[in-house]
């Protein structure tokens, strides 16, 4: 095990920067997963620290050792990729085995390390099988079980649930998550996906066009998002960007007045007349059923699409001459159809103002 430290790396391809400045250190033994949007950079810093990549300037270190110019090889890191890369005329146990082989391992301690790992993965019944027999959750247990049977320093780990159903996904990213707390080794996953960096990570790294943007625990990065690109990207469904004018004692939101109490307006310090970003999460908007005049508190919204998920239900809305869709999260009692209209309050406990040209936060300060 070991902890990594990125210092100021940059990546370029010819004239392409596919990532810049990007500076984090990973402690010994910790989960951490940067997630993006696709071409963020992502799996370059990971390629970079595997060494299948080399960095156009910066130091990154694995453990106390400077790894620059080290090959991959050299780097005592294991690597799980979205294919799974099986050596398809190997058995289960010869695939697992691979690794250890390579390096020599004296035979009695790889079949002694290959029942552990198979059966900690639930693979001790597949091990004769080659890989075709094996549906794509096995396969991709087969190609943890190789890796973790290697016993390496780092886990590397390539969107590597992507090309599963969806039970499938989550039942191995609940093993994913249990086998890391067993082994204790430092793991560095990639994906796109935000509801496995919410449930799988220590930390998140969010990147964008090859930056960081923010670097925290789940549920301070999902309550304090640095911008407004991941206030956007973090959350299922994502939070609502409302463009609005401050007026001083209201936002005009597209032509609807939102008040705003004297002890919020006391906090917000901007300036009336501009122009901001205001930021709410699905869940912070409540129905107001009694007063569906428009000359009552809050805003008024069309019902656009409904999708009842069981004890919640989505409300896809919009605004009078708006182009752009509200997400609205209710509870799955309450029945909605398309072409109602809502009256909908807002938390402003749980309001957000984001810079219009910059994304950047600006309140809550």
């Amino acid at each position: 095990m070991a902890k990594v430290l990125l210092e100021n790396i940059k990546r370029k391809f010819n004239n392409v920067t596919a990532i810049e400045d990007i500076s984090l250190e990973i402690p010994d033994g910790e989960f951490w997963v940067l997630v993006g949007p696709s071409g963020c950079g992502k799996s370059t810093i990971l390629r970079t620290i595997a060494g299948l990549e080399t960095a156009t300037s910066g130091n990154l270190y694995i453990g106390d050792r400077l790894v620059n110019d080290v090959p991959a090889r050299q780097r005592d890191i294991a690597m799980v990729f979205q294919n799974y890369a099986l050596y398809p005329h190997m058995t289960v146990a010869e695939n697992i085995a691979f690794g250890l082989q390579m390096r020599q391992v004296a035979p009695k301690t790889i079949k002694e390390r290959v029942l552990t790992v198979a059966r900690s993965l639930s693979l001790e019944h597949l091990l004769d099988r080659k890989p075709k027999q094996l549906s794509g959750g096995q396969q991709q247990r087969v190609a943890l079980g190789r890796a973790i049977a290697r016993q390496a320093q780092l886990f590397l780990l390539d969107e590597p649930l992507s090309n599963l159903d969806a039970q499938l996904r989550d039942d191995t990213r609940a093993e994913l998550k249990q086998l890391h707390q067993q082994l204790g080794i430092t793991t560095i996953y990639v994906t796109h996906d935000q509801v496995e960096a919410m449930t799988l990570a220590d930390k998140i790294v969010v990147l964008n066009q090859g930056r960081i943007q923010q670097i925290g625990d789940p549920q301070s990065i999902y309550a304090l998002p640095a911008n407004e690109m991941v206030a956007s990207f973090l959350g299922n469904p994502p939070m609502n960007i409302l463009p609005a004018i401050y007026h001083g004692d209201n936002f005009n939101i597209s032509g609807q007045i939102l008040a705003i109490p004297p002890d919020l307006q006391e906090k917000l310090h901007l300036n009336s007349g501009e122009s901001y970003n205001l930021g709410i999460r699905p869940e912070h908007f409540h129905l107001n059923q009694e007063q569906k005049e428009e000359n009552s508190e809050g805003l008024f919204a069309d019902v656009k699409v409904v999708e009842p998920l069981g004890r919640e239900t989505l409300i896809r809305a919009s605004l009078p001459g708006c182009s752009w869709f509200l997400n609205v999260q209710i509870g799955g009692n309450i029945r909605l159809h398309p072409g109602e209209k809502l009256n909908l309050q807002l938390d402003l406990n749980q309001l957000f103002v984001f810079n219009c040209q910059t994304g950047a936060r600006i309140f809550p300060a």
